[in-house]
């Protein structure tokens, strides 16, 4: 799996450098002369889900002619490395910080400190207490949770008790997708209990976390998690104790692996969301900032598909599954 992974990243490095974009640190506004700076600042870099979005905002970025750099911690943990790409983006002259938030509250104080600089603030993904954004784009997640709640509950069992893997407390769009599924799944009589945990937002860590509460509640036969990680570590739970054939699990995103968990039993449905729309639309959006034209929405809802084994090889839930 790591092997892949490091396959598939190289892949969109070699494509973004080809771009004439910039990861990680580089030279800002001395290798593209009269070009606007745009900074990308995600959770982590180092997942399926982001890289998707490096290649929308590389595709806007060329359109619009704009110099973008594209940066983040290593664990969707860090907030503290985010809040000093923040500056470091300031300082260096960016027009506008397109912005994915570990963090809802530790991020804020950076980000308006960004703000009040006169730089343009874009959020995507994950959003930040701050009433200095001037859009917000993404998934709408409570809606996405209740997506993931009627999955759950397309099911023939009489009794549902359901475990819930979810990342960071402080994420907001962890928490309002849970919010969501909750809504959803209580409307249900059939749903008995919840049980929730919050993991650190890796796959070993969704492993350990996810089997260790089947363990403690071994009535448990439906399962829900929501990001890319989580995803992996709870099916790779679901497999380790054979589980799949009486456990419903519901997961978010996808990547070879996820995939490949649905079709073999792991993984009974995917919340996949469009991360390619988040990076284009929120470069597009900053371009339009900077320029003063049109696009006056605060908020942008990219779209949200349920992709189970029934559905996955028709042709549109290939497209999504298989963006590239």
């Amino acid at each position: 799996m790591k092997s892949g992974k490091k396959a598939v990243f190289l892949f969109f490095f070699i494509a973004l450098l080809a771009s004439g974009l910039c990861l990680g640190t580089c030279s800002r506004g001395t290798e593209a002369p009269g070009k606007s700076y745009v900074a990308l600042i995600t959770k982590s870099m180092d997942s399926a889900f982001w890289q998707s979005v490096y290649a929308g905002a590389g595709a806007a970025a060329t359109e619009y002619n704009l110099e973008i750099t594209l940066e983040g911690p290593a664990s969707e943990e860090d907030y503290e490395t985010q809040n000093m790409l923040i500056d470091r983006a300031v300082e260096d002259g960016a027009k506008v910080i397109i912005f994915s938030a570990v963090d809802y509250n530790a991020n804020s104080e950076a980000i308006n400190r960004a703000a009040k600089s006169g730089v343009k603030i874009v959020v995507i993904d994950s959003d930040v207490n701050s009433s200095q954004v001037s859009c917000r784009i993404g998934t709408d997640n409570h809606a996405a949770g209740r997506m993931a709640g009627r999955a759950v509950l397309d099911t023939e069992e009489e009794e549902l008790y359901i475990g819930i893997v979810n990342h960071d407390v402080n994420s907001a769009n962890g928490q309002q997708r849970e919010e969501g599924f909750r809504e959803a799944a209580l409307e249900d009589e059939r749903v008995k209990a919840m049980y929730t945990i919050n993991v650190p937002s890796t796959t070993e860590d969704a492993r350990e976390g996810a089997a260790n509460l089947l363990k403690e509640h071994p009535e448990i036969n439906a399962v829900v998690t929501f990001n890319e990680w989580t995803s992996l570590g709870v099916g790779w739970a679901i497999r380790d104790m054979e589980l799949a054939d009486s456990t419903r699990v519901v997961a978010f995103d996808s990547n070879v692996v996820s995939v490949g968990m649905l079709e073999t039993g792991e993984v009974d449905a995917l919340i996949v969301q469009n991360p390619y729309a988040m990076g284009y639309l929120g470069v597009e959006r900053a371009n339009s900032l900077i320029t003063g034209s049109g696009q006056e929405e605060s908020r942008i809802d990219t779209a949200t598909t349920c992709v189970t084994r029934e559905n996955m090889f028709e042709p549109e839930c290939q497209r999504i599954l298989f963006a590239f």
